[in-house]
């Protein structure tokens, strides 16, 4: 007897401590739990046979209501409830979504002197996103892009020459930057791990990222946007650009890791209306 159900992110996980609340045909309560850790909620409380209300609620999402019928062995099975997150927060559409240059950004972090960082960003850069959703799984969405090597920009010019030459990206022989998942895994609630191969200085090393999804939104050109931030860490080393000058102490000028920081804005098609604004 009583009520036995889960409930779910719309990307299929559980959300622990949603409340469920039964109320008969007059309005008055009859039940009320909690999801457990796993999502699953069991109340054994007496409940006589006829339709009732159920609603579920938890914090950052849109409640759900229903129709439950309790049967006459006093048992109602509501299944999975999937809840949405409030203010548009849910997974992308299925389809393709083309990356907006004008409204995103690629940069890196590395440590200068082993007391601060020196950020930079590539202004010429593309890409392209496919959500593809089976049976509730996202696994075979893809994420391709492709940054122009010599479009970085630190705001000095001789370090930004020096970034060029083949001490670090060597433009003249690798001209392009690539990145091609290879898999996609969630993570959490709106996050996941996009596993991938990225080409850099002529190295090819298998990345991951780790990317949140925002959420989305239209547009002022009538089409539909999704963002996304994603971040990572690259070891020099392991793309072949060992370049480096120790100052007194034995302090590195640079160091050796690169942290990188991608905001995007991708719009849902094969183009980007409005990019230009």
């Amino acid at each position: 007897m009583g009520l036995r159900g889960q409930v779910r992110t719309r990307d299929g996980w559980a959300l622990p401590h949603a409340v469920v609340t039964m109320t008969d045909t007059t309005g008055a309560q009859v039940l009320r739990a909690a999801a457990g850790e796993d999502g699953s909620v069991r109340a054994d409380v007496p409940l006589a046979p006829g339709p009732y209300t159920v609603i579920v609620t938890a914090l950052g999402y849109a409640p759900v209501a229903s129709t439950a019928l309790v049967t006459a062995s006093g048992r109602a099975e509501v299944g999975t409830v999937v809840l949405a997150r409030q203010n548009g927060t849910e997974l992308p559409a299925p389809g393709v979504w083309s990356l907006d240059p004008a409204h995103s950004s690629v940069g890196a972090v590395a440590q200068h002197l082993g007391i601060s960082s020196v950020r930079g960003r590539f202004k010429e850069f593309g890409g392209r996103i496919e959500i593809v959703e089976s049976g509730g799984s996202y696994a075979g969405s893809r994420v391709d892009a492709v940054i122009a090597a010599a479009s970085i920009d630190t705001g000095n010019t001789l370090r930004d020459k020096h970034l060029r030459s083949p001490d670090f990206l060597d433009v003249e022989r690798f001209p392009e930057i690539t990145y091609r998942s290879t898999a996609l895994t969630p993570a959490g609630p709106d996050r996941w791990t996009v596993h991938g191969e990225l080409a850099l200085h002529g190295v090819v090393r298998e990345v991951g990222l780790d990317l949140g999804y925002l959420g989305a939104g239209p547009d002022p050109w009538g089409g539909r946007r999704a963002a996304f931030r994603a971040t990572a860490e690259l070891r020099r080393e392991d793309f072949a650009m060992n370049y480096n000058q120790v100052v007194q102490a034995g302090v590195a000028m640079i160091g050796t890791t690169l942290r990188v920081e991608l905001e995007v804005q991708a719009v849902r098609g094969e183009s980007v209306p409005g990019a230009e604004s």
